[in-house]
């Protein structure tokens, strides 16, 4: 009787299916393309804060006031960016979070140990060190959370700028941890950041959903009725007192994400793929242009250092976020079956950790939240995210660049694709077909380059031949003796 097969050890970072692959690039290629708007628009910000000749005009436009008061919503052109714009955003990492719950690496829940541990450990670390470095230095706690959160986008716009090559294994928890970490952002929002609750207005946004969610499962169609519908919850989300951004990742959680018969794309994916680009094209990068104008001086960086509140931040970010990540990734594959993936090492689990440190988007949008009526210290926690995050960027990518001619060679081997049938040969090892197609390929170029040796051989006969007939044929030649005339 043959022994029980013993499973094969599960891979931490191991190579994705081609579906999973596949939606990875797909919109990983959108972030990155969001993600250099972002960082355009935050330098944007930066510049027209800080020249003395527009910083007027930057207050005056951030602080313009538009908006139907009846409906308690004459909002600044910086509070409709940040609680308007940004849950486009939330509405779009909501049918990320879902899809990945439902047909992502989350259903599973032994592969969904991995993300959501270290995540949790990503958000736990820095909180920590920013409450131990208030309690410290005496400063205030309220900021527990702004180093808490991973800007995707951001991250995507650092490895645009300084290689395409990481490993789709490697972008794929990047982009789930940023997942985890988005959910229990929109969490600490909705239970650390509400003060008062206005229950009629809390009560008309849960019916809208579930108007909004019935509406779903009739499979009624048309944006015509959808988006009126968003833009009642939203309002009403908003004067509730919950932070609006709840509205979106409500709605998002909602839409399918699985494929019916005949679907090529589930109704989530087809939103998300519409939603997408105004995410990261439009709304994000003009959160950024309104939330990142912060006025930068030699003091303001120098308090970033020495105030309690913002050093917590910086170090939250940089030091936090990479000891929570990677070692909630170490612990996980250490008390677990799972084992690091042999193509990588712990080195670029830790240098992934550090990207994570740039926390941009949310943790700005945090920071407005923790510190709203101290514009002062609003501001300079600002800064500190922003340093924050550019040293945690400036270590990742040396980090990253020394392992460079490693990914670039895993990233060849992962586009490869010698049989020209779109699908990349590293996935196609099992089929016989490809083998087939394989061994044709090589057929044919093996009789061309029978062709070509018999060519050369040819031509190389020729030439010699020549070569003896002209050596023959020379005038008062030697003879054989070396003694006369030929």
């Amino acid at each position: 009787m043959a022994a029980p097969r013993t499973p094969a050890p599960r891979k931490v970072l191991g190579r994705l299916s081609l579906p999973e692959r596949t939606y990875v690039a797909d919109a990983l290629r959108t972030e990155t393309v969001g993600g250099v708007l972002l960082l355009v628009a935050a330098i944007a910000a930066l510049v027209w804060a800080n020249v003395p000749a527009l910083h007027d005009s930057y207050e005056t436009v951030s602080h313009y006031h538009l908006g139907p008061a009846a409906l308690g919503l004459d909002l600044s052109i910086e509070h409709w960016a940040a609680d308007g714009l940004l849950a486009v955003f939330f509405f779009v990492a909501g049918i990320e979070l879902k899809r990945e719950l439902v047909a992502g690496d989350l259903r599973d829940p032994k592969a969904a140990v991995l993300p959501v541990v270290a995540a949790l450990c990503g958000m736990a670390v820095p909180a920590l060190v920013y409450t131990l470095t208030n309690l410290t230095g005496g400063g205030s706690t309220d900021g527990w959370a702004v180093p808490t959160a991973t800007d995707i986008a951001f991250a995507l716009a650092v490895l645009a700028v300084i290689g395409t090559s990481l490993p789709s294994a490697l972008r794929a928890f990047l982009l789930t941890l940023a997942v985890v970490d988005d959910l229990f952002a929109i969490l600490i929002i909705a239970v650390f950041f509400t003060d008062d609750l206005n229950f009629a207005a809390l009560g008309g946004a849960v019916v809208g959903l579930a108007v909004f969610w019935l509406l779903l499962r009739k499979g009624v169609r048309g944006w015509y009725v959808y988006v009126p519908l968003a833009l009642v919850i939203w309002g009403l989300m908003y004067n509730s007192g919950i932070h609006a951004t709840i509205a979106g990742v409500a709605m998002g959680l909602m839409l399918r994400c699985t494929t019916r018969e005949g679907e090529e794309h589930s109704l989530g994916g087809r939103i998300e793929h519409l939603v997408r680009p105004l995410s990261a094209g439009l709304a994000v990068p003009l959160f950024a242009l309104f939330s990142a104008g912060v006025t930068v001086s030699v003091s303001t960086l120098g308090d970033v250092f020495t105030q309690p509140e913002t050093l917590g931040v910086v170090l939250g970010l940089v030091v936090g976020k990479t000891v929570g990540i990677f070692g909630g990734t170490f612990l996980t594959a250490r008390f677990t079956s799972a084992s690091l993936s042999e193509d990588l090492a712990w080195a670029d689990v830790f240098a992934v950790a550090c990207l994570a440190g740039i926390g941009f988007t949310v943790s700005l949008l945090i920071g407005e939240l923790a510190f709203e009526g101290d514009a002062a210290l609003t501001e300079e926690v600002k800064a500190s995210v922003l340093v924050g995050s550019l040293v945690a960027a400036t270590v990742a990518t040396v980090l990253l660049k020394l392992r460079n001619a490693r990914y670039r060679a895993l990233f060849e081997d992962e586009e490869r694709d010698e049989d020209l049938d779109g699908i990349p040969d590293i996935y196609e090892q099992d089929d016989p077909a490809y083998h087939l197609r394989m061994a044709d390929i090589h057929d044919r170029k093996a009789a061309e380059h029978r062709r070509i040796a018999e060519q050369k051989a040819a031509e190389a006969a020729e030439r010699e031949a020549a070569t003896r007939h002209g050596l023959a044929e020379v005038p008062g030649g030697a003879g054989e003796d070396n003694d006369g005339p030929a």
